[in-house]
């Protein structure tokens, strides 16, 4: 197996470093040394801390935002009106198969999204572009169409809820497996009971003011 070159590296070392302490709590040297790599690296393949944070985010959001519209529009060819259910599973199906929860890649990336979610450096969340807004209007708009008495503001936070329950499932079940059960049978059984809890929770009737 050839070894993989110091960018690699970087972005390897950067996602568990970035998972485990947050963009703040990283350091450019901290990094450099897990990598095994001088501390200019990141300035030569990156430019900075905040772009080499952008491709690490990219870099595991990329193929779950793939699966999701794939997804999306395998379930819009089957119909033009799909249910509350089966746009959740198309939203959250792509998050279970990335983030498995058989290994400490899987936890890692859960890590990883809810510090991209939660964590307060701007650089934590200012890596997107037109790829995820793409996957955010996608979906916006078809749930919109099942549940038009949702504000934007409020249907984008019942979305932003599904990536926050599906990562904190994924990185409680990597530390306390459930007792008794091999972590595939508990990863499917979670993915059934998601789909049921989030659809129940998008389908809630607006809140009001």
């Amino acid at each position: 197996m050839a070894t993989p070159d110091t960018r690699t590296q970087l972005l390897d070392a950067a996602e568990h470093l970035f998972a485990e302490h947050g963009y703040r709590g990283t350091s450019v040297r901290a990094i450099t040394k897990l990598a095994g790599a001088n501390l200019a690296a990141v300035g030569y393949h990156f430019g900075s801390k905040a772009e080499l944070m952008a491709a690490v985010a990219r870099r595991v959001i990329e193929p779950i935002n793939a699966a999701q519209c794939a997804g999306l529009d395998k379930l819009l060819a089957r119909t033009p009106d799909p249910s509350v259910s089966e746009l959740v599973e198309a939203f959250a199906g792509p998050l279970f198969d990335q983030m498995s929860a058989g290994g400490e890649g899987g936890s890692r990336t859960s890590r990883l999204i809810v510090t991209i979610l939660g964590d307060p450096a701007e650089e934590a969340r200012s890596w997107t572009g037109p790829a995820e807004d793409t996957v955010r209007e996608r979906y916006l708009a078809a749930f919109a169409r099942v549940l038009p008495g949702l504000s934007p503001e409020e249907l984008w936070f019942r979305i932003r809820g599904i990536l926050a329950v599906t990562a904190v499932d994924r990185i409680e079940v990597h530390h306390q497996p459930s007792p008794g059960c091999t972590s595939p049978v508990a990863g499917e059984a979670a993915r059934r009971w998601a789909i049921t809890f989030l659809t129940a929770a998008m389908s809630a009737p607006p809140t009001r003011t």
